[in-house]
């Protein structure tokens, strides 16, 4: 269990960024064909370089995971970069499309709701993991469950909250897309640490 601790992590980080990324171009694809001539030309080509980094991210991950676990974890900072530059290239576009807020708010809730399922399938993946795991002491897990849940309402409740109110910015959606991600992030280290830690004492 402990080696499988950071390529889990790696892993779940990447398959949430993985399912964000096909929500926005999901969403995206939608609003796409509506635009005006000009904006329609812009989306198009956004459309194709956000493609074209999801994919770039899949391969990599797919390489550095099938190098195997130091592979991956060397490579979380180009991981990190690819996802960065996603991200920066829907900031840039959404900021230039103030008009367009009902593009960016469904954008922003096509990405929520692929984070909630994100959260809810790292639980599963973390509850199977730690019924594979022989004699893991279950009040710990338990406890590691719950708190991964509270974590995923809270954080949802917030998101929930700006879906609400419709009037939010880009940057505000998406930062606030940030501290949910970065909750997620650190409740999956927390649940396999903990998870690590039961292994070690069997």
């Amino acid at each position: 269990m402990p080696e499988q601790t950071t390529l889990n992590l790696t892993l779940n980080w990447a398959r949430e960024r993985l399912h964000e990324m096909d929500a926005a171009l999901a969403s995206l694809a939608v609003s796409a064909p509506q635009a005006e001539a000009a904006a329609k030309v812009k989306a198009d080509d956004l459309l194709a370089d956000l493609k074209k980094r999801r994919s770039d991210l899949e391969a990599l991950l797919k390489t550095h995971a099938e190098a195997g676990e130091a592979a991956l974890a060397g490579a979380k900072t180009e991981l990190d970069a690819h996802w960065a530059g996603f991200e920066a290239q829907m900031k840039a576009y959404f900021d230039g499309a103030g008009q367009q807020a009902e593009q960016y708010q469904a954008t922003f809730k096509d990405i929520a709701a692929a984070q909630a399922k994100a959260w809810s399938d790292s639980a599963e993946r973390l509850r199977e993991a730690a019924t594979k795991a022989a004699a893991i002491g279950t009040t710990d897990l338990d406890a590691v469950l719950k708190q991964l849940k509270t974590d995923a309402a809270a954080a949802g409740a917030h998101l929930d909250t700006l879906k609400q109110t419709g009037s939010a910015s880009w940057s505000v959606l998406s930062a606030a897309l940030g501290e949910s991600r970065k909750a997620f992030d650190q409740a999956n280290q927390a649940a396999w640490t903990a998870l690590k830690g039961a292994g070690t004492k069997n």
